[in-house]
């Protein structure tokens, strides 16, 4: 059989319609958008034109929106920026225990500074309380970050409900919403947030590029120095290829996004549909209820997440045991950790199953018979 990729939420192969954009970016506009020059006022209408649609796409502002390298530098300038920028009023911050290590590494990074961090607890499904958030901000919180969908079960926040609590607060809300662009439409006024962090390698764009929404008149301060590009937030010169990609993956994305949506939910059908004709055990890790559509985290009772993944691959099914950004670590899964205990057998015996571009019915369902067979033998 033909390999089959079920690991989109790790990255997405590159749409033909985003390369092509870039390949003619690369072939001519080759300009450095900072020259004064027709080259650089070439390139710097690329990248004008690419972040006015990006910004439209979320409902902000241009001058709202930072490109950056990706999803961990966002994460990084939003919440390092926020929290220096106004530590004068408070040195608290909220966010939770299942955040991507973007977030909880720049988050313990700060507590060596003498920042107090809380990590908020979260239930079975993933989600946190959100009455449990409420009684935990202080007078002295600045900011809280949490993520909007989580990137190993697919869980998604009430990031909304926390915009709401703090819109007459000075605590600023920053929400990780890497894994769920693409699959969640998304409004940075409906959300109430003041910081957003994109990447571009998660919706068929390239990798190397993102942006943060900073909504205007938020403090930052500026980790990056050197020129002064995207006004003097983050200095460096633009990568015209990769944002010029990045919008045309956003675009597509948004335009195809129902239609995805549709396509996953009948992509997890399937695979369930397989492993109960197959008869095998199994539970699904997340919230049905509040969760990504691409995203489904299965536990296999009796297995152990490396033989099952090693044994996957070589009968060419390509899923992942959870973040990719923790790959060939022994630690088990924070994230079902947090969610299941440190006694839980979870973390050692499930996997990731993600969908995307160039999946269908047909190959997902050969998929899930090759993961039932191999859960099989494997608990024999």
């Amino acid at each position: 059989m033909n390999a089959i990729y079920l690991d989109h939420a790790a990255t997405t192969p590159v749409h033909p319609d985003v390369i092509e954009q870039m390949s003619h970016v690369y072939r001519e506009t080759f300009g450095n958008p900072s020259s004064i020059h027709q080259f650089g006022r070439v390139a710097q209408k690329r990248v004008d034109d690419a972040r006015r649609a990006v910004a439209k796409t979320i409902g902000a502002s241009p001058g709202e929106v930072v490109f950056t390298s990706g999803g961990t530098e966002a994460d990084n300038l939003a919440i390092v920026g926020a929290a220096h920028a106004n530590q004068d009023h408070g040195r608290h911050i909220i966010t939770t225990s299942v955040e991507h290590h973007a977030v909880l590494n720049t988050c313990q990074a700060l507590e060596e500074q003498g920042f107090d961090v809380t990590y908020l607890d979260v239930d079975e499904r993933g989600r946190i309380d959100i009455d449990d958030f409420k009684a935990k901000v202080r007078d002295d919180t600045i900011l809280v970050s949490v993520m909007y969908g989580n990137n190993e079960v697919g869980t998604i926040q009430p990031v909304q409900e926390i915009g709401e609590f703090l819109a007459d607060k000075p605590a600023l809300l920053h929400t990780d919403a890497v894994q769920a662009f693409g699959v969640v439409d998304m409004n940075v006024s409906e959300l109430q947030v003041d910081l957003l962090s994109m990447t571009a390698h998660k919706i068929n764009g390239p990798k190397g590029i993102g942006f943060l929404y900073i909504k205007d008149g938020t403090k930052l301060v500026s980790h990056q120095h050197g020129g002064e590009q995207e006004r003097k937030r983050r200095a460096g010169t633009h990568n015209v290829p990769g944002i010029v990609g990045l919008s045309e993956a956003l675009s597509i994305a948004s335009h195809q996004r129902e239609a995805r949506v549709d396509d996953y939910r009948r992509y997890q059908q399937v695979l369930l549909d397989v492993f109960d004709e197959y008869g095998i055990d199994f539970a699904i890790n997340g919230d049905p209820e509040h969760g990504l559509a691409h995203i489904l985290n299965a536990y296999f009772p009796g297995t152990h997440v490396e033989s099952l993944l090693m044994n996957l691959d070589l009968s060419g099914v390509a899923v992942s045991s959870g973040s990719a950004c923790t790959a060939g670590s022994m630690d088990p899964s924070h994230v079902l950790t947090a969610m299941h205990g440190t006694n839980s057998d979870r973390p050692e015996s499930s996997i990731r199953i993600s969908f995307g571009l160039h999946n269908d019915d047909e190959n997902v369902r050969e998929a899930a018979e090759v993961i039932a067979k191999t859960v099989k033998r494997l608990t024999k």
